[in-house]
């Protein structure tokens, strides 16, 4: 079997914790062959940490030695680097969001498809227990069909106090696009991409921007702070569906939770944890299954699917069109608090 040749292009947090221990797994099907990152101290570290052989300061000849990459830089880069790589006939994992802007989003999925590679977005959520055994229960018709969806990605005080998280211009935006993200993506796929219609959002940032806060995740500037720390929002879609969303780094709110819940004509769901509620034989019921604990981490499959489908051998999970829904979504709500008003979104 042949392997695959993996890169990765930025070698910060996400890449060490996350995709390549992951990779590192899975060493039968595929080659931790080379990194770059423009502190090249980093690199060779994270090279000698992974055994990895290949170390460049420039992206740009690493395609040379990889079949496949994966982009943990920060935002503003997303779509440069993967748009290269797809155009040297390199196949391209990114970190999410898939861009800043859908303008980028819509390049990246031109250049897949110009050299037919795959390109993929890492919402690693979508391959979380509790989200698998809820997107089987809509398949089989546990809800029917969905009505009302209700997202919260609530943090009290987790401002990421490290990296450029705070800095508008590399990341594009703060909680929403750092953090809110997944489970925008996530109700999305549960309800089989939908198709936005009208956005109504709202964000926030005075209580990062205030003196003296209290932050779990080290400390930040609150002088500079230029990015969303909570954000709500309004979404319709052509179906008839809507969605309440709001998301946070920091709120005074009593701790953290994650929260999704799908109202349908014939049931109802929570996904964390996974419950559903429905009317039986004349009475309300209320299930909650005993999920099997996980041996695998939702990183670890992500990566796994990417392999595959590189190697022919699977399909991806996590589609760019689909992303790219996310990352428009992403833009209305902020466009819409910009403006004072509701967005109408073309598609």
């Amino acid at each position: 079997m042949n392997k695959l040749k993996m890169g990765i292009i930025g070698a910060g947090g996400i890449a060490q914790e996350r995709h390549i221990p992951a990779y590192a797994g899975m060493s039968e099907a595929v080659e931790l062959t080379a990194v770059q990152d423009t502190n090249i101290d980093r690199a060779h570290a994270v090279s000698q940490t992974f055994d990895i052989p290949h170390v460049f300061d420039d992206y740009k000849p690493l395609f040379e030695v990889v079949d496949a990459v994966t982009i943990c830089t920060p935002n503003k880069f997303h779509s440069e680097i993967a748009i290269a790589a797809l155009e040297a006939g390199v196949h391209v994992l990114c970190e999410k969001p898939m861009a800043i802007t859908t303008k980028e989003c819509e390049a990246m999925i031109a250049a897949a498809e110009k050299n037919d590679k795959l390109l993929s977005i890492a919402y690693h959520y979508r391959h979380m227990p509790e989200a698998k055994l809820a997107k089987e229960a809509i398949l089989q018709g546990e809800i029917g069909d969905p009505l009302v969806t209700r997202v919260q990605a609530m943090r009290r005080r987790k401002v990421p106090g490290w990296g450029v998280f705070t800095n508008k211009d590399l990341q594009g935006g703060g909680s929403l696009i750092d953090f809110g993200c997944h489970l925008l993506d996530l109700a999305l796929w549960l309800l089989d991409d939908p198709e936005p219609v009208e956005v109504m959002g709202r964000t926030y940032d005075r209580l990062s921007k205030t003196p003296g806060q209290v932050n779990d995740w080290g400390a930040f500037d609150h002088e500079t702070f230029n990015v969303d720390d909570h954000v709500t929002s309004y979404i319709t879609f052509k179906n008839g569906l809507s969605m309440q969303f709001e998301c946070s780094w920091a709120a005074n709110i009593k701790e953290d939770y994650t929260a999704l819940s799908i109202s349908g004509v014939d049931g109802g769901m929570d996904v964390y944890p996974f419950q559903l509620y429905q009317t039986k034989y004349g009475s309300v019921w209320n299930s909650q299954p005993n999920i099997p604990k996980e041996t695998l981490s939702e990183g670890f499959v992500q990566a796994k699917n990417f392999v595959d489908s590189c190697l022919g051998n699977a399909d991806l999970i996590v589609k760019p069109e689909q992303a790219l829904k996310v990352t428009k979504l992403i833009e209305a709500i902020y466009k819409s608090s910009e403006e004072g008003s509701s967005i109408k979104i073309k598609n």
